[in-house]
Formats: structure tokens, sequence, C-alpha cells
């Protein structure tokens, strides 16, 4: 009968010539280690209950993450992670979190210009695995905020499938779907619109750490608006939103 406990069954596969680059990596210890704890935070992070959190003393962590395109399901890679911590309406400034990592595929030439992000960089930057780890040690068991949450969900998803086949299992919330509620009307509700509306200074677009702490701003701003309609904690922000789209 063949072994088929997990290293068994690479072993078999190995000698039937149908292990990938993936699972090989899984007999590296460090990344065998890393996995173990990206799948506990994932797990511990299922256990907890935000709702009844007030608006004003939450722990959040506001993230951007830079990528060779659109699409994680076609080949596309993360290459930056930035991201800043935030209570309440307050931005945390010493407390961020920057990290580059190789996404092991050519940047093309036009996300290199607007990220300034070269492959040579990227190329001596460490595994998404070792980033992510890092990223999720930062970020602990508190609320994601980010700007259209849409790319960066699909982007983390698929790092964390990829790297330990769990789901993340954090809340999010976006402050482009914050702003769609608050501002109706305003015919755009990209980063760049609403800093402008906001008068919220524009430091350098597309790092992941600076549009991180400029978005991280902008959710201050929008609290201040969402407190005067008399909306005080995570629960009923929730629940706002959930019926208004």
């Amino acid at each position: 009968m063949k072994d088929m406990r997990p290293a068994g069954r690479m072993w078999h596969l190995y000698k039937m010539g149908g292990i990938t680059p993936a699972i090989t990596s899984m007999f590296d210890a460090q990344s065998a280690q890393q996995m173990a704890f990206i799948r506990s935070i994932m797990k511990e992070q299922r256990k907890n209950s935000l709702y009844d959190i007030a608006l004003d003393s939450v722990e959040l962590v506001v993230f951007d993450l830079e990528t060779t395109g659109f699409s994680p399901y076609n080949g596309d890679e993360i290459i930056s992670f930035g991201a800043v911590a935030v209570t309440g309406v307050s931005v945390i400034e010493n407390q961020t979190f920057y990290k580059v990592v190789n996404p092991k595929r050519s940047i093309p030439d036009h996300v290199v210009d607007l990220t300034g992000i070269s492959n040579e960089m990227a190329s001596k930057a460490q595994d998404l695995i070792g980033g992510l780890r890092a990223f999720l040690e930062f970020v602990e068991q508190k609320l994601l905020v980010a700007h259209g949450t849409g790319h960066d969900k699909q982007f983390l998803n698929a790092a964390l499938w990829k790297t330990s086949k769990v789901n993340l299992s954090h809340r999010m919330l976006d402050t482009m779907l914050l702003a769609k509620w608050l501002h109706p009307r305003l015919k755009q509700h990209d980063l760049d619109t609403l800093l402008d509306m906001y008068g919220i200074e524009v430091t350098n677009r597309h790092h992941a750490l600076e549009d991180a702490k400029m978005t991280a701003h902008l959710w201050g701003m929008l609290i201040k608006e969402i407190h005067s309609k008399g909306i005080y904690n995570l629960g009923d922000l929730y629940a706002q939103l959930s019926h208004h789209h």
C-alpha cells in the first residue's frame, strides 16, 4: 500500500513526474513554517466578531498592493505590499509596512514606469510567501481597508491560496464603496478624484505605502461624515452598506 501521508503522496507524485515547483517548495522547511503561520492567522480570524466595535476606536490596517496587471488568475502577480495602521480616524504614521516581492515573471514596462519597481529590484526581493507572511504579521487580526477592494482582495486570495491553500478571512471595508454611498451624485469615485475633493495632499501615487497612507487619510474624512449620519459602530456601517448595494 502506498504511503499517502502528505510527504509520501508528494514523493509518489515526484516519482510519477507530476510534481510542480509549488509542491517542491513545500519541502523547504521555511516555506512549511510560513504556510503554517498564514493558515493559523486565517483560522484565528474566522473567530473574530467585529460588529460591536466603535468606529472611533476600531483598529484597522489600510493597505494597497502594486501588481503586474489586473488578473491574478491569468498570470499576474503582486510586486509590492504597503500598509499603515489606523485607530479610529487617526493614522499611526510610524506604524507602516512596505515590502517589494519577486513576482517570478517580467514586470511590464508601463508598470515599471508607474510604480518605479524595476525587474532588477523585484528579482532581488524575497518570494511571495515571505512577503505575505510579513504583511499578515503586521495586519494581525485587524480590519482591512483599501480603495477599490475588488482588485486587492482577488490578489490576496490568489496569493493565500497559492502559498497556503486558504482564503482570506479578514473583514474588509472599501473606501470607494463608502464614498459612493456618501456621494452618489459624484461622477467618479477613484482615489485621485476623492483626494482632490477632500484636499488630501498627494505624495507619491502608485507607491503601495504612499497610496495606503493617502487612503488612510481619506478613511478618516469619510468616517467623520459617517458619524454625522448617526452611525457609530461597524455593525451599523455594514448594515447600511448592505442596504445600499
